[in-house]
């Protein structure tokens, strides 16, 4: 079982709630900002629920206060159920820093929802244990951080080599190659990564990096753009364009002011695409960055305000 690194525990027994429409802000939004919040939705008239819900239970407690659960009765919830577009139950979503994160639906088996909560866990900075492979990683973080990309990559791929399975070292292997511009490869690296890891945090950190580098080639001139906001402030398209430019040169706060004015003015423009590339962005940084911390919660004030 993963452990949330550095993230402050909840009290056994705070672990799970029963949750209102009155308190939810409180105690899944807001609470998710520090511990993860899992959110069984469900119905006393539900079969499966009752299969699921004792199974949830039992896999937030062996957690040890890394995750937290609340239990929300959409029969009393239905606004709640509305905003997030529950269609049937059971149905889990698990909120970090004020987002749903990851969630699927149904009854599953115990060994699925084990794997859910790690994968909660690891979203919000969680590590696993694994003695000199964990050092491994930790070095080639390091050569990364430090700009030796060539020998970092080396680092991750011999890692890959005793195991490949390792979401942590595709992910950075791929950022390595990011590092030296060698986009094409980084983009194969995260392809090739085994369908059983496609969708870890890690992996999906790292698309979202490509994501950005990709628009940073077509980023237009922050000058011209800028001037094109304050002209018409409801020019959305240019609002969106400024943002992706200041996130090139690598302004990410003056970034997601932007997306964040742009979702105010119109959270529905372009299907949405504020909102998506601020989740783009958010996935993209450390999920501790100041910037993703207030970007999350000023979005999240917006969304269920």
């Amino acid at each position: 079982m993963l452990e949330l690194g550095g993230g402050a525990q909840a009290p056994a027994g705070d672990l799970i709630k029963d949750v209102s429409e009155a308190d939810f802000m409180a105690e899944v939004v807001d609470a998710s900002m520090t511990v993860p919040v899992i959110v069984d939705f469900w119905a006393p008239w539900c079969g499966p629920c009752k299969t699921l819900g004792p199974m949830l239970e039992e896999a937030v407690k062996a957690a040890g206060g890394a995750v937290r659960m609340a239990k929300v009765n959409v029969d009393e919830a239905q606004m709640i159920a509305g905003q997030l577009r529950i269609q049937s139950i059971p149905t889990v979503y698990a909120f970090w820093q004020g987002q749903p994160v990851d969630g699927f639906q149904g009854a599953v088996p115990q060994s699925e929802i084990t794997a859910f909560v790690d994968r909660v866990v690891q979203a919000a900075g969680g590590e696993a244990s694994g003695g000199g492979l964990e050092e491994a990683l930790a070095a080639a973080e390091e050569m990364l951080e430090q700009g030796a990309a060539v020998d970092a990559a080396q680092t991750f791929a011999a890692i890959l080599g005793e195991a490949p399975d390792n979401a942590a070292a595709y992910a950075g292997m791929a950022r390595a190659h990011l590092a030296m511009d060698d986009l094409e490869q980084a983009e194969a690296i995260l392809n090739g990564a085994p369908a059983e890891i496609s969708e870890a945090p890690e992996i999906e950190a790292a698309l979202a990096q490509l994501q950005l580098a990709k628009q940073a080639a077509d980023a237009g001139p922050v000058g011209e753009l800028t001037a094109a906001v304050e002209a018409d402030p409801d020019n959305h398209q240019a609002r969106h364009d400024l943002a992706q430019a200041l996130y090139a040169q690598g302004d990410a706060e003056a970034a997601v002011d932007h997306l964040l004015e742009l979702f105010r003015r119109d959270r529905e423009w372009n299907e949405g695409a504020a909102k998506a590339q601020l989740f783009t962005i958010f996935e993209a940084m450390k999920p501790n960055d100041p910037v993703v911390l207030n970007g999350r919660r000023r979005l999240s004030s917006m969304i269920f305000a």
